[in-house]
């Protein structure tokens, strides 16, 4: 089994803790659009920092890339390459703006299966007000599914899993 889901939702919802959970039962690899960014990054001084300044300098720097050599998309395909080729079963893949989603899709011919994490209740901080195209456009995008991520941890996990095991079976059909 090769899957590629293309995982999105804003900054707190649980993206990163659900693909550890998907790591728990499947070969998982999890790569961002931002990996790249975040070396240049810190090279120009940020220092990991998650605060809206340094959201909206990252977000901004990706732009720049895209538009110089769209860096993020050649960046991301190696990566799909190399995944098809590894023993891994799935490859999750964070990218934020709509038009870099299908991109990616298109990259994939579109084999990729696209996610959004919402938070529920509990995590509605401040959606779609980070100050960033990033983040602000992640509800603008025709997702193939939507987890909602709205339950204790201890019972996210069998309610993850569930999803993921629907998106395989919808893959493979």
């Amino acid at each position: 089994m090769k899957l590629t889901i293309i995982i999105n939702g804003m900054g707190g919802v649980g993206k990163d803790t659900l693909c550890r959970i998907a790591a728990k039962t499947y070969r998982v690899e999890n790569i961002s659009a931002i990996d790249p960014i975040k070396e240049i990054a810190a090279m120009c001084g940020w220092q990991g920092e998650k605060t809206d300044r340094a959201r909206k300098f990252l977000s901004d720097l990706k732009q720049l890339t895209v538009l110089y050599n769209d860096f993020p998309t050649v960046w991301l395909t190696e990566r799909y390459r190399r995944f098809l080729e590894s023993d891994d079963e799935i490859l999750f893949v964070h990218i934020r703006e709509p038009q870099e989603i299908a991109k990616f899709v298109r990259v994939t011919e579109g084999k990729a299966k696209t996610l959004l994490i919402r938070g529920g209740k509990r995590m509605m901080k401040k959606a779609g007000h980070y100050g960033n195209a990033s983040d602000d456009e992640v509800e603008n995008y025709a997702y193939n599914y939507i987890y909602e991520n709205d339950t204790p941890l201890d019972e996210a996990e069998p309610s993850f899993l569930a999803t993921l095991r629907k998106i395989i079976a919808d893959a493979e059909a």
